[in-house]
């Protein structure tokens, strides 16, 4: 009975967000209360609620502290350099642009922490996809899937618990996986190549006059990267053009060049005459930023404190009025509200999942009816069912709650626990864009997208390319 109502609970879920029959906060809250009464554990509703809120805390305060930080960061100017070094790659070509994102927020993902790479990455790309129409799901979904590979570097968070699940070195389950991790990657830079493709026969290739328009704050959210929409038109401080593409309609081959004196026009997107940059602290701010990052990754500290101390000091160095400080934290305080109010809506959908035991029931019935003669095969096996579990469930439940029995089912038919490690890390890609993921809500937060949108989008992509790692890795032998 538990297994099928948390299946039920994780559809209805799924099914209400996707149709917005409900905001992503009233179901991770409603949802679970309501089947936590089907389940006749009501009674205990409250101290499943503070079991999740608590375990979810410092994520929370991580995040809230953070967007904080990393938006005073973009307010005074830090990640202009790299906004303008992906605006001269990019000109106006949606295709180079979603390669662009892609490669961004692989590149960013270094430090092993999701919510800091789409925070960076929809930082510099949220203002040319909005300029030029583009699908805002392409930027949510490509970043989520090239955060979600890069996921799986040891300091990143799943290598290192299935190392302690089963009891391994993590580097022996990560570096044999490299050359299928980098296949993984490859294929969501060729996949958002294609994105980009079709962005562009859609769009065209725009002339740079049209981003520089300015339009009115509507939000827009285009479900499919080929859907139809009209060509953005606008009219330019003198020119009154309207943004035709420049290479023929529809052209997936002809790319404009620019010039030198388009890049500067083009540059000016990012305002550099805001009062909030702060250009004689610029390396103060670069050797925060590195520091704090350093010692993220070096776990000097916990994160949630990190982000503390780093916001309290950038605030305090670059504002050093209360004002200013008090205007920076306004200009800050929807996204802050928005995702951390998300997160503890979160906490009570684990919080129900994980008290009333349905977890744990889904994931014996999943292990219960896996067929016999796949037993040699259960490395493969372990990677199938990582995808819908890591999903469904948080990296701690599947990694220390299922991984181990699926190892024992392994072993008990030869094969290797490494193997099976090495399998349960293919999911990744789909996870990041798991409603039990806190960084997703960074991500579809600040670049204004609705979490079905994303999902509907994101889930069939991010499927494909964890099965792509898991056919490189057969290939290749290693799992």
């Amino acid at each position: 009975m538990l297994t099928i109502l948390g299946f039920t609970m994780i559809a209805t879920f799924l099914v209400l967000i996707m149709m917005k029959k409900m905001s992503p906060i009233a179901a991770l809250v409603l949802i679970p209360a309501l089947f936590c009464v089907f389940v006749g554990k009501g009674a205990k509703l409250g101290d499943y609620v503070i079991d999740g809120v608590t375990s979810l805390a410092p994520t929370a305060a991580m995040l809230m502290f953070a967007i904080v930080y990393f938006g005073v960061m973009i307010d005074v100017g830090l990640f202009d350099p790299i906004v303008r070094g992906i605006l001269k790659f990019a000109k106006a070509d949606p295709l180079r642009i979603v390669v662009g994102t892609a490669i961004l927020a692989a590149i960013v993902s270094l430090d092993g922490d999701g919510s800091t790479t789409f925070m960076i990455t929809v930082s510099a790309m949220y203002p040319l996809y909005k300029r030029l129409k583009m699908s805002l799901v392409v930027m949510t979904g490509v970043a989520a899937m090239a955060n979600g590979v890069m996921n799986t570097l040891p300091w990143g968070g799943p290598t290192a618990r299935a190392a302690t699940a089963l009891k391994l070195d993590a580097s022996d389950i990560f570096v044999p996986m490299i050359p299928a991790l980098a296949v993984g990657l490859a294929f969501v830079i060729a996949l958002s190549y294609v994105l980009g493709r079709r962005e562009r026969k859609r769009l065209g290739v725009l002339t740079l006059d049209a981003v520089l328009v300015e339009e009115p704050e509507t939000e827009t959210v285009l479900v499919g990267a080929g859907s139809t929409t009209g060509t953005a038109t606008g009219k330019g401080s003198g020119a009154g053009k309207s943004a035709a593409p420049t290479g023929g309609s529809g052209s997936d081959d002809t790319v404009d060049s620019g010039t030198d004196d388009d890049d500067d026009r083009m540059l000016k997107v990012l305002d550099p005459n805001r009062a909030t940059l702060r250009p004689k602290l610029y390396w103060f701010n670069a050797l925060l930023t590195v520091t704090l990052l350093t010692s993220m990754i070096m776990e000097w500290l916990p994160i949630p404190v990190l982000f503390l101390l780093g916001a309290a000091l950038a605030l305090t160095v670059n504002f050093p009025h209360m004002p200013d400080q008090k205007a920076r934290l306004g200009a800050h305080a929807e996204n802050v509200l928005n995702v951390s109010g998300m997160v503890f809506a979160a906490a009570v959908f684990t919080g129900v999942l994980t008290g009333t035991g349905m977890v744990d029931h889904m994931a014996r019935w999943l292990v219960d009816n896996i067929p016999d003669g796949m037993g040699p095969h259960m490395a493969f096996v372990t990677g199938l069912l990582s995808i819908p579990l890591t999903y469904f469930m948080s990296n701690d439940g599947f990694y220390f709650g299922v991984l181990p029995v699926l190892a024992e089912a392994g072993a008990a038919h030869g094969v290797s626990p490494l193997e099976i490690a090495r399998a349960s890390l293919i999911a990744q890609p789909l996870h990041m864009s798991s409603p039990l993921v806190p960084a997703v809500y960074v991500l579809v937060g600040m670049a204004k997208v609705e979490f079905g949108d994303h999902t509907k989008f994101v889930v069939k992509w991010a499927v494909l390319t964890s099965l792509t790692i898991l056919g490189a890795g057969i290939l290749f032998g290693i799992i």
